[in-house]
């Protein structure tokens, strides 16, 4: 039995998938969340507009936080988001996607993708100049995006595979789902 005082080692999740760049300060990240999937990006955010961080005072990108939940009293961290956006300016952008009180395009329920889809253009220009895309929340967002880009890459005249492949490669694609 462990005493105050005493050390006790202890594990966590390992891995690389979430972490932000940190070669170039002016990187655009553009971070998709469903529900709880928020929790590393308000780690993101707290570190480049509420902490003195050496980070904070480097970075020159657009952090673009896109976050789906149900109704609005199910936002989570909005006071820090409004806080974030404040002191971030136009380093920091938000948008929600509250699938039982908006409407996407089509006139249906405004889901994650619907919301992400509305900036395509700007996305895929961001993430042509070098921007990372980070997926985190329940895996069942993944193929509702996946369509959507898809269907864009395909306006586009983009082969998708190899557009993802490359973006992959470039270790611009980050997913945590579960």
């Amino acid at each position: 039995n462990p005493k105050p005082g005493d050390e006790t080692p202890m594990t966590g999740p390992a891995g690389k998938v979430m972490l932000m760049p940190e070669e170039d300060p002016k990187t655009d990240l553009i971070m998709v969340a469903t529900g709880t999937g928020i929790a590393p990006y308000r780690g993101f955010i707290r570190r480049l507009f509420m902490e003195d961080t050496p980070a904070a005072k480097a970075y020159e990108g657009q952090a673009w936080l896109f976050l789906g939940v149900a109704n609005s009293d199910a936002l989570l961290y909005d006071d820090e988001w409004q806080e974030a956006k404040a002191k971030g300016g136009d380093k920091f952008r938000l948008d929600y996607a509250l699938s039982r009180e908006q409407t996407n395009k089509k006139g249906g329920k405004m889901y994650i993708q619907d919301k992400v889809g509305e900036y395509a253009d700007e996305i895929f220009t961001k993430l042509d100049n070098g921007a990372h895309i980070y997926f985190c929340g329940l895996k069942g967002m993944m193929p509702g995006i996946q369509d959507m880009l898809k269907e864009v890459c395909a306006e586009k005249g983009i082969e998708y595979d190899e557009w993802l492949k490359g973006l992959k490669k470039a270790k611009q694609w980050h997913v945590e789902v579960y």
